[in-house]
């Protein structure tokens, strides 16, 4: 048999056997076609704006807290202070246990004098150990400075919260929109049927 009038010669099909295109079927209707519009934009929105804003988002506040690390580095610094009574409290910080204590601890401020306030210790740390203690603005006693890993930790933390954000409200305006076209549908649906219905029925009272 000729390749000419095989079956399976190559060529254009023929009209029946040629997929319509997705929008030129008759039976989808224009709000089919504006909420898979609607999907791909926030399929875009969702791969493009999900990056971009996360990694802005993270950045910015990467940059924020090393301000503040560099600020706080440079108004605190870091002395020698001696326990005056035994650290207490129950020793629970961010739910692990026996991180740090709370005691009363006395050191020499740059006056001379010698002062005494409440600072953050070891729980091992018992009256009389040497401690290591940070003093801010006016000689007092103070947290220590955030660190650059501290800054970086704010940073991924804000990034992930905007990436779950943006995700969330992507997803969130897929399914408002849905609702809001299955309403219009369902409302066309009952006008439609309110015409058809009385012809529909009138054919069973015969």
């Amino acid at each position: 048999m000729s390749a000419q009038g095989s079956p399976y010669a190559s060529g254009p099909r023929p009209p029946h056997q040629q997929h319509p295109a997705q929008d030129a079927n008759p039976l989808r209707r224009r709000s089919d076609r504006i909420e898979s519009w609607f999907r791909r934009l926030l399929m875009v929105v969702l791969a493009l704006g999900l990056p971009a804003a996360s990694a802005s988002a993270g950045l910015a506040a990467y940059e924020s807290s090393m301000r503040a690390v560099q600020t706080q580095s440079a108004e605190r610094h870091a002395i020698t202070a001696r326990v005056v009574s035994d650290a207490e409290g129950d020793g629970a910080q961010g739910g692990a246990k026996d991180v740090w204590r709370w005691a009363q601890v006395r050191w020499t401020a740059a006056d001379g004098k010698e002062r005494t306030g409440t600072a953050r210790v070891e729980p091992g740390a018992t009256e009389g150990a040497t401690v290591r203690v940070w003093l801010g603005p006016g000689g007092t006693l103070s947290r220590p400075p955030m660190t650059q890993d501290n800054a970086m930790a704010t940073g991924w933390l804000v990034g992930g919260m905007t990436a779950v954000a943006v995700t969330a409200g992507v997803f969130s305006a897929r399914a408002g929109m849905r609702l809001v076209l299955d309403r219009s549908r369902a409302a066309q649906w009952e006008a439609e049927w309110d015409l058809v219905e009385p012809s529909w029925s009138g054919r069973f009272r015969r």
